[in-house]
């Protein structure tokens, strides 16, 4: 049984031990979850990330209640029978996604996942950045999911639909250490049906535009203006930087993808919330990291599991705690420091609390994929 505090961090630990708990199928036990946090203890998105892993895994639970503040968790047999989960109200369908793609690793057959709540709400990856940004790049190194979205949830309502298809693999390791220049950016702008007379979507992607011309960025930018059908009015916009073909996928996969976002904000110009990713794409394009400060920090467990080295931009608390459960659960993985690579970034909308409190300097986490 391996013990873990989950004090620090957020619902980032509890998700990283989910995960590998059900690769590994060691059980573990994590008590002040979310200890730190000004509401402690489980949130209703906290207890669907542990219910679609109990549910993958055939794991016997204890303590998966709102509220709960200590958590045990013994899996079992991996199985790839179909799961859903709600989360309710606006809680995060995309963490919830993000607790189940290591496993992965450890099915034999496809899996798929549908978890009814908030697809693009704040403190989480909109649903756009898990389709565009991470999906293309974890497909470089072998993970193969899709992602459809029936229905769009935002803040305070939720309502969304988000379902997932996630194949057995066999991940090489991630080498993302040397940035290529980006070659184009595309942008996803969605806001609800009700906002469509007030052209939201198409006045988001022109704050991106507006806002890198200012700064003097000459590449092509594509963009992608939808409307969406939503329970609560709401927007989201997400900008990709691609470039540098990975010809050891084959399929076009684009070695390297990193992705900026932002929500939409009662009382907030459409052209705002449109101008903050690309202010976050600037701040990425000073450094050298060749992925995301978000994707950083998702990539850690793939490293774990597959071996290999990834440059990060900014060694954050989320970093830090995600690597200490990764290593409480027997995984070699190292963090070298390395030159001062990141720029200021904000927060982002993604972030989640307490991310502004970090070392800004980058570094590389390599492992061999063993432990």
């Amino acid at each position: 049984m391996r013990r873990l505090d989950g004090r620090d961090g957020g619902g980032q630990p509890l998700r990283t031990a989910l995960a590998l708990s059900v690769v590994t199928g060691e059980p573990f036990e994590m008590t002040n979850v979310r200890g730190n946090r000004s509401t402690p203890g489980l949130k209703a998105q906290h207890v669907a990330c542990v219910s679609v892993a109990a549910a993958v895994s055939n794991a016997d639970v204890a303590g998966d209640e709102v509220g709960s503040s200590t958590l045990r968790f013994s899996p079992r047999e991996v199985r790839a029978d179909p799961v859903e989960a709600a989360v309710g109200t606006a809680g995060s369908a995309t963490l919830v996604c993000e607790t189940l793609l290591p496993a992965a690793v450890a099915l034999d057959d496809p899996l798929s996942l549908t978890v009814t709540g908030g697809t693009d709400v704040r403190w989480s990856p909109p649903t756009d950045y898990l389709r565009y940004a991470k999906r293309p790049l974890c497909s470089a190194f072998g993970v193969e999911f899709g992602v459809s979205v029936p229905r769009r949830g935002f803040y305070p309502a939720g309502g969304g639909t988000l379902s997932l298809r996630i194949a057995p693999a066999e991940p090489t390791p991630v080498e993302l250490t040397r940035r290529a220049e980006p070659d184009e950016l595309r942008v996803y702008s969605v806001a609800s049906e009700s906002l469509a007379d007030a052209a939201v979507a198409e006045r988001q992607v022109e704050g991106v535009r507006d806002a890198l011309a200012e700064a003097g960025v000459d590449l092509p930018i594509r963009s992608s203006v939808s409307s969406a059908e939503s329970d609560s009015p709401g927007s989201a916009v997400v900008v990709v930087a691609r470039g540098g073909e990975d010809e050891r996928a084959g399929d076009g996969s684009a070695s390297l993808v990193a992705g900026f976002d932002a929500y939409g904000e009662r009382g907030t110009p459409a052209e705002t919330v449109g101008s903050r990713p690309a202010d976050s794409l600037l701040d990425w394009l000073g450094g050298d990291a060749p992925v995301d400060r978000h994707m950083a920090d998702q990539l850690l467990v793939w490293v774990a599991l597959a071996g290999g080295r990834v440059r990060i931009p900014a060694v954050t608390d989320h970093v830090r705690t995600n690597l200490d459960v990764i290593r409480a659960f027997g995984y070699d993985v190292t963090l070298r420091a390395g030159e001062d690579v990141d720029r200021g970034a904000g927060a982002g909308a993604g972030a989640g609390p307490g991310a502004e409190t970090e070392a800004r300097t980058g570094a590389v986490v390599e492992s061999d994929g063993g432990r």
